[in-house]
């Protein structure tokens, strides 16, 4: 194990994410808040002070790096920055209790969304900032930012693939170019142009600029952090229209971006997820369009809803714009189901990802045909492409892992004595980083009346969920500390 690189990618981290907390300091300052500002200046500070001693540290890192190193660094960066990310709102004093302030930063961080609040407009503007900025800068990662902004100091070490695998979702993870730097500016360029649009937009529409910021950080990220209590509920058709549009474009693998730039419109039409992602969403927006149809007085108001939810929920966002919980259990029925499917691979949503259900939809054909042919090869194929078996297998293996841990995590915070229904939605909901689910911690409601236990229980489900599971539960494997390979 290359021990000192490890720890110098987890110090950048910090020290990337103190430069970001700059803004929600200035922002206190200017309003007045000399408490805030201090908590936020406070911790900046702590955070360069350790960084920089780790990078002083690990300066002669070894240049030899494998993908045991960057499930490491992974793992352990973002369980840095979301411990100390955390402390502005415990110093604050806004957030009163430390594992409340972790949960509420994990879950911007991972962009789930869960919130313990209960009055978000309570918040000052510095920690509404923050707590919708970690939205974006987990969205699209942070290791993936490091690698963007930051060139290798050491050429030919492949650090940089064994990162952005390890932080990126989705069951494979390939680059757009031959050197991983230019792939990951150009997510980043992409990322940035996209929620500047959405930005610009939300403004159009009469959305103060503060608020318009927030909100596109929580839809690029997918997040779902809002600044109203009501979340979209209050906002204009035209807002609400907007932000669905938004999710959904950020709910796509951004590789598809990539090759809309390059002009490569037959990849894009023939891509078999793009297709089962739009074909899902408007089987979804529809079926629900008709159940609802009776509760609400126009046609139009109807599918605006049912387009708003679909969207929210399939791209793991959880913006509401209305109380989903009084809909039919057909509907509900729906979007649980969506919870669980997700958004595309390489995009900011979470959940299984559509590439995934689909090549273990494909699988499981494979093995019913296996078992009626046992002599034929069957060959899995993706956009008409053979998909590797080491593939398939990680899809299997995914699959098994992600049932266990939300049975175990289901039983666990079950010691609480809420409902079956509130419990399930709730590690379905942080699981699958979506945020609100259902009963409790529906659209009105949060997850304050946790346990502190449940909560830390629910803050690893976001965590497991946005990183797919194995970076961060390799970290308590004896194997990955290892020296042998």
């Amino acid at each position: 194990m290359n021990v000192k690189f490890v720890f110098r990618i987890v110090s950048l981290a910090i020290l990337i994410t103190s430069v970001f907390m700059i803004a929600p300091a200035a922002i206190a300052l200017i309003d007045g808040e000399i408490k805030n500002a201090s908590a936020y200046i406070v911790t900046t500070l702590l955070m360069m002070i350790i960084s920089s001693a780790m990078l002083i540290a690990t300066k002669n890192y070894k240049s030899s790096v494998y993908a045991q190193e960057g499930v490491a660094a992974t793992g352990l960066s973002w369980l840095s920055i979301s411990l100390f990310g955390a402390l502005p709102f415990f110093w604050s004093g806004e957030i009163p209790n430390y594992i409340d302030a972790l949960f509420e930063i994990i879950s911007g961080f991972t962009t789930t969304g869960a919130s313990i609040l209960s009055d978000v407009e309570s918040l000052s503007r510095c920690n509404l900032y923050w707590r919708s900025f970690s939205h974006w800068l987990g969205g699209m990662g942070m290791l993936v930012f490091i690698l963007a902004v930051i060139p290798q100091t050491k050429k030919g070490s492949g650090s940089g693939i064994y990162l952005m695998r390890a932080e990126s979702p989705g069951p494979s993870v390939g680059k757009f170019t031959p050197h991983i730097r230019e792939t990951a500016l150009i997510l980043y360029g992409i990322y940035i142009l996209l929620t500047l649009l959405c930005v610009i937009f939300l403004i159009a529409g009469g959305m103060p600029v503060f608020e318009s910021l927030c909100t596109a950080f929580g839809t690029a990220g997918t997040g779902g952090f809002g600044v109203k209590n009501d979340s979209f509920a209050s906002y204009s058709s035209y807002l609400q229209n907007v932000a669905s549009v938004f999710m959904f474009l950020f709910g796509v693998n951004f590789n598809i971006y990539f090759l809309i730039i390059l002009r490569q419109f037959k990849a894009v039409l023939k891509n078999e997820e793009l297709r089962a992602y739009i074909l899902i969403a408007v089987t979804a927006v529809i079926a629900i369009s008709i159940n609802i149809s009776n509760m609400y007085s126009s046609i139009g108001e109807t599918i605006k809803h049912a387009a708003f939810q679909v969207s929210s929920i399939m791209t793991t966002t959880g913006f509401t714009s209305v109380d989903f919980e009084q809909w039919p259990a057909f509907s509900k029925a729906i979007l649980l189901f969506l919870m669980f499917i997700g958004a595309s691979a390489g995009s900011t949503g979470g959940g299984l990802k559509v590439s995934r259900v689909i090549l273990l939809g494909k699988n499981i054909w494979r093995t019913i045909g296996k078992t009626l042919h046992p002599r034929k090869v069957y060959v899995v194929r993706m956009d008409g492409k053979p998909v590797d078996e080491s593939i398939c297998n990680g899809v299997d293996a995914y699959l098994a892992v992600y049932c266990a841990i939300v049975l175990l995590s289901f039983v666990l915070i079950s010691l609480d004595g809420n409902t079956i229904g509130t419990n399930f939605s709730a590690v379905t909901a942080c699981f699958n980083n979506i945020g609100p689910g259902f009963e409790l911690v529906g659209a009105t409601g949060n997850y304050g009346h946790y346990s502190y236990f449940s909560k830390i229980i629910l803050s690893l489900d976001m965590l497991l969920g946005r990183l797919e599971i194995f970076p961060l539960l390799a970290l308590v494997s004896p194997g990955l500390w290892s020296r042998k390979r």
